[in-house]
């Protein structure tokens, strides 16, 4: 026997008459005896009395005889029953019988009932099926004091036991089980019955059934489909057999056997009644009927039972019989049920199945500092540090309670302080070896807990959060209560208490993860939110070299220095030591930059610190993270000006490369000198060793061309001035063109550099560069300006020297200037288009008095005899070939020399000429076309001029609406409307006077 689950007591002794059927109504028994008559017994404590007047459960006290109605029946009773919602007393004798309650008048008598040997009561529907011989047949109550006839069916055999399972009825014949369709009789079979007992039918409450086969009870539903739950075994094939949650109770031939609803249906109770005959349930007990003498089994107080079963270690039948305890005791539930979870889950944790312990544990509502106390090898923070006495008080306290709790029901609660004495001497779970199995389950018992706790530590942050605020908008009032420290970030402790649960647990379990090798689920835990304690994780993550998840400690705990640092220094490592492969996966220089992302809106002048070592690295990618980040250029410059100015000229070309426009002209202006100051340097070199050649382009030179041609936001003036005056023609020819000084450049060009193709090329982006101006210029001035330079060589070289020194001494006001403030949105462009783009007047003027149209060929032949032989003609005649649809034929021919042959111009004129006949051709055409068409428009005027207006008699003034006849009318613009003159003219002096009106009032 496990426990007691019900307390014996003789409630009848020395009946005179064999005890044939019995029944209960309230807190009276009701005897069917072998002579027909109905004895009434009642408690002998109380006096006699009707029924209304009597309890509802049977006591536990002896029993009196309080009425004796003889001659009930003309036969022995077979069995009876209280229908207690209708108020009848249901009889099985020779027939069925129903008499009202309590007074036991007769109320309805089923004749066809004779000969019935069982039947069984739908209370629901009010329905009554019997057996007698080889039929079923069904009655409904009508409500009154009749039954109806619903149906009657024949079955293939005597039906032995039955009973409703829904809409349908079980019987069991003498051979097997079978489900009858109670609408129209049809017939299932289940199963045979057993060979040693008759079939037996039991009800259950939730409305399936168990089907008896000798000692075994089998679970089917109401179509008669085996359940899972499997079966019930007896000890012995039972005779009756009763349910009473959560026992199910059986009369077997030597003692009553209890067993519990739950599989595996265990052996509860055993109560030895030898000869029993009858067994019932009432509200309160379980009555069983021998011949002469009745006993009742009053269920235990279930706080009693589950002491019992606690005490003798049976802790899942003690949850169970928990979850039974009534509503209005949830207090006493929960405790109890808490106290016996953390019983059962110590049970296990000793004996080895730590995933079911963890399981008790978490269902206890248990702190998890208590558990993590099975755990001594995990590091806790301070504030989790539980002092022994205290933990012990917390548990004798819980036993004292549940003791106190179910004080009225039972003394064996003082068992309890013996088993926590018995855990206090088990001591060797404070040394417990931390194995695997054991790990594993603390992880799992951590993760369900985590998501409660982090919501509670997070929402206790923004609740913090709030009250921070109200305190600062009310001042100082009261601020003591919003002083709280903020989850543990660096090197600020915790204060609160739901952070304090999460970062123990968070801490706890960041260690479990380690010691069972589950590395990355422990970089996942720090990548989330997590509120691991910083100084002991940091601690154990360094022992093991786990660099990575320490980045990310250092990361979710706002400790970026400390962070940048250690991966700096990895990177370092990872560079000096080829031969830790793995440092040199894991820790590159882009690490460094992945890191910094997220860093460049919240700390820009962190994010330059730790990006100058990896910028000479990671180039391309340090500048998208300035890029990306958004910190201002200007700031990078100046900071890599002082820390890194090996760096500035890189950064400012990648930004220039990467992102067009969006460097100032500061920037651009500083990119330029520093490009001009390297070149210089190089100069001064070459010229000391007298090894200085013009055509030498050194990598940084040619940056700084095309710098010089790409962009536009730079001072040329003040580089101009720091151009040697006898080397860079080529820098200085570009600087020059900036300043619209476009006859000097193609000097340069021509004289000091012979280079034609520069100077070509030179004029094609003027020319092109002025196509896009609005104003009307004479596009064609660039190569009269080429011409002449060719044509007038000696001029040209004499003004140069002059022009220059005069440009480096005293600053033109002519000359545009580019201000650092305009500057800083200057768009910058390519150097094929935009490399005049701000030609100014200058330019205008100088082109103009060096190709005066009003020149004569006097003043040509002048000029050529000035130049002598130095005359490039040669250059001229190509380039006129060339660049023929450009040029002012008129004025290039004006220029020319007498003596230029006219073959030599075959190539300028042939094509020249051509283009303009067909312009001409093509003017002509056009002139026509647009006589024809000023013809078709006048002829349309005509025709609309004279229109035709037909004046009849029956013609109406739309003004006055009478006829017009022969008076002076006069016709509406669309030629349809026609009034009468006088009517046109009233109402014209209406309109004016409507017009002025106004001015008159006023």
């Amino acid at each position: 026997m496990v426990h007691s689950a019900y307390d014996s007591f003789e409630l009848l002794t020395d009946c005179p008459a064999k005890i044939e059927a019995i029944e209960s109504y309230g807190s009276k028994l009701l005897l069917g005896c072998s002579d027909g008559s109905l004895r009434i017994y009642g408690p002998d404590s109380s006096p006699p009395s009707d029924f209304h007047h009597q309890g509802f459960d049977l006591r536990r006290a002896p029993y009196v005889l309080e009425r004796n109605v003889t001659g009930f029946s003309k036969k022995p009773l077979v069995s009876m029953q209280v229908l207690e919602s209708r108020e009848l007393l249901l009889s099985l004798s020779e027939s069925i019988a129903f008499h009202r309650l309590p007074n036991l008048e007769t109320v309805a008598v089923l004749t066809k009932a004779k000969g019935a040997n069982v039947y069984s009561w739908d209370d629901r529907r009010g329905f009554l099926c019997f057996a007698r011989q080889k039929r079923v047949c069904i009655f409904r109550h009508d409500g009154g004091r009749g039954f109806v006839e619903v149906k009657e069916f024949g079955v293939p055999d005597m039906v032995k036991s039955m009973s409703w399972c829904g809409e349908n009825i079980c019987l069991g014949i003498r051979r097997e089980y079978m489900i009858m369709n109670s609408t129209n009789g049809a017939l299932s079979e289940v199963f045979p019955c057993g060979r040693l007992a008759p079939p037996l039918v039991v009800s259950l409450p939730t409305g399936e059934l168990i089907l008896g086969k000798d000692n075994i009870g089998v679970f089917v539903d109401q179509t008669g489909k085996l359940l899972p739950e499997g079966r019930i075994c007896w000890s012995e094939a039972p005779q009756e057999v009763i349910i009473q949650k959560p026992y199910a109770i059986a009369l077997l031939p030597r003692y009553v056997e209890i067993r519990s609803l739950r599989v595996p249906y265990p052996l509860i109770q055993t109560v030895v009644l030898r000869n029993a005959r009858h067994l019932i349930q009432s509200s309160s007990a379980v009555v069983v009927a021998l011949d002469n003498s009745i006993y009742g089994l009053f269920p235990v107080p279930l706080g009693a039972q589950i002491v019992q079963l606690t005490a003798s270690g049976n802790f899942e039948e003690a949850l169970a019989l928990c979850k039974l305890l009534p509503p209005e005791d949830a207090s006493l539930r929960a405790a109890k049920e808490g106290s016996i979870h953390i019983r059962y889950a110590h049970y296990l944790f000793e004996n080895g199945s730590y995933e079911e312990a963890m399981e008790h544990f978490l269902a206890s509502q248990v702190d998890i500092t208590y558990v993590l106390s099975l755990y001594p090898s995990i590091v806790l923070p301070k504030t989790a540090v539980i002092p022994e006495h205290e933990k012990l008080m917390d548990m004798s306290w819980d036993g004292a309670y549940l003791s106190r709790g179910s004080s009225g029901m039972s003394d064996d609660m003082e068992s309890l302080p013996t088993h926590l004495q018995e855990s206090e001497e088990n001591a060797a779970l404070e040394t417990i070896k931390m194995n695997h199995n054991t790990l594993m389950a603390l992880i799992k018992f951590l993760q369900k807990k985590r998501y409660s706790i982090i919501d509670k530590a997070t929402a206790e942050g923004t609740e913090e959060v709030v009250l921070d605020a109200v305190g600062d908008s009310f001042g100082p009032y009261d601020s003591s209560r919003f002083k709280k420290s903020n989850k543990g970030r660096g090197s600020t402790p915790i204060s609160s208490g739901a952070r304090d649960m999460a970062a123990i647990l968070d801490t706890a379990l960041l260690q479990s993860l380690l010691l069972t090798g589950q590395s990355s689920a422990a970089l996942e835990l720090l990548k989330g939110l997590n509120y691991c304690d910083v100084k002991i994780c940091e601690e154990i993550l360094q022992k093991r070299n786990f660099y990575a998840a320490v980045l990310e400690l250092y990361k979710c705990n706002s400790m970026h220095r400390e962070a940048l640092k250690m991966l700096h220094q990895l990177v370092e490592e990872s560079k000096s030591n080829e031969s830790q492969g793995d440092l040199n996966k894991k820790f590159k220089p882009e690490s460094m930059i992945e890191y910094l992302k997220p860093l460049c809106g919240t700390d820009p002048m962190l994010v330059l610190e730790f990006a100058m070592p990896v910028l000479e690295s990671c180039p391309t990618q340090t500048i998208e993270l300035f890029l990306s980040g958004n910190i201002p250029a200007d700031l990078v410059n100046s900071y890599l000006k002082q820390h890194a100015p090996n760096m500035q000229a890189t950064y400012l070309e990648l930004m220039l490369a990467m992102n067009e426009n969006g460097i100032s002209g500061n920037l651009q202006n500083e990119m330029v000198q520093i490009y001009l100051s390297e070149v210089l340097e190089w100069y001064a070199e070459q010229s000391a060793q007298k090894q200085w050649d013009e055509k030498v382009y050194t990598p940084t030179r040619k940056k700084l061309l095309s710098a010089l041609e790409s962009i536009s936001g730079y001072n040329p003036e003040a580089l101009l001035k720091r151009l040697p005056a006898d080397a860079l023609y080529e820098e200085r020819a570009i600087l020059l063109g900036k300043m619209n000084q476009h006859e000097l450049a193609l000097s340069l060009y021509v004289h000091k550099l012979h280079v034609p193709d520069l100077a070509l090329s030179y004029c094609d982006r003027v020319y092109e560069s002025t196509l896009h101006q609005p104003q009307g210029r004479s596009v064609g001035n660039i190569y009269l300006t080429l011409l002449q330079i060719y044509l007038n060589p000696r001029r040209t070289t004499k003004n140069f020297e002059k022009r220059i020194s005069n440009l480096v001494t005293s600053p033109s006001t002519s000359i545009p200037r580019v201000s650092s403030g305009s500057s800083v949105k200057a768009k910058v462009s390519r150097a094929v288009k935009k490399i005049a783009a701000i030609e100014g007047a200058e330019d205008m003027k100088i082109i103009t008095s060096g190709t005066d149209s009003g020149r004569s060929d006097g003043d040509a032949d002048e000029s050529s005899e000035e130049g002598g032989s130095t005359i490039i003609l040669d250059e001229v005649l190509d380039l006129l070939s060339k660049r023929w649809d450009r040029i002012n034929g008129a004025q290039a021919l004006r220029l020319l020399p007498r003596e230029t042959k006219l073959q030599n111009l075959l190539p300028f004129l042939g094509p020249l000429v051509r283009k303009s006949r067909e312009a001409y051709r093509n003017y002509s055409v056009i002139k026509s076309l647009r006589q024809s068409e000023n013809l078709q428009v006048k002829d349309e005027l005509y025709s609309q001029r004279k229109a035709v207006v037909k004046i009849t008699s029956d013609t109406m003034c739309s003004i006055c609406n009478k006829k017009i006849g022969t008076s002076v009318f006069a016709v509406y613009p669309n030629g349809k409307t026609l009034v009468h003159f006088v009517c046109f003219r009233d109402s014209q002096s209406m309109k004016a006077v409507a017009k002025g009106s106004p001015l008159r009032r006023r």
